[in-house]
């Protein structure tokens, strides 16, 4: 059966249980965690991936998704042992605002 495309879906571990179609975008894992920096801010215009690249973050460096090795079989950073060796076993705090679509503040920050 084909991949199917899941359009609106922000969820990395859901398209990968899924076989959704995915295009790999972990070399980005290799490229933050080697960069050092300090502060990272992604921006990119709407609709770009940005919560599903933050959310497959979650996915591989969460002590939540330890021994979840079948979320990065076959892409590109789990062929490098180290990555391999470090997925699921940090302790992540993950927020998302892709949800608030409030038109004021007092709403948004009640969200």
């Amino acid at each position: 059966m084909p991949k199917v495309i899941s359009i609106g879906n922000q969820g990395f571990e859901d398209i990968r249980k899924e076989n959704r179609f995915y295009v790999d975008k972990t070399e980005f894992i290799r490229e933050w965690w080697e960069s050092g920096d300090s502060i990272t801010l992604i921006m990119r215009p709407r609709r770009f991936g940005k919560t599903l690249n933050m959310d497959m973050l979650k996915c591989f460096f969460s002590n939540q998704y330890a021994d979840r090795e079948d979320l990065f079989e076959g892409l590109t950073i789990w062929k490098d042992e180290k990555y391999r060796s470090i997925q699921g076993t940090y302790p992540v705090i993950y927020l998302s605002f892709a949800n608030v679509k409030q038109t004021n503040y007092a709403d948004a920050v009640k969200k």
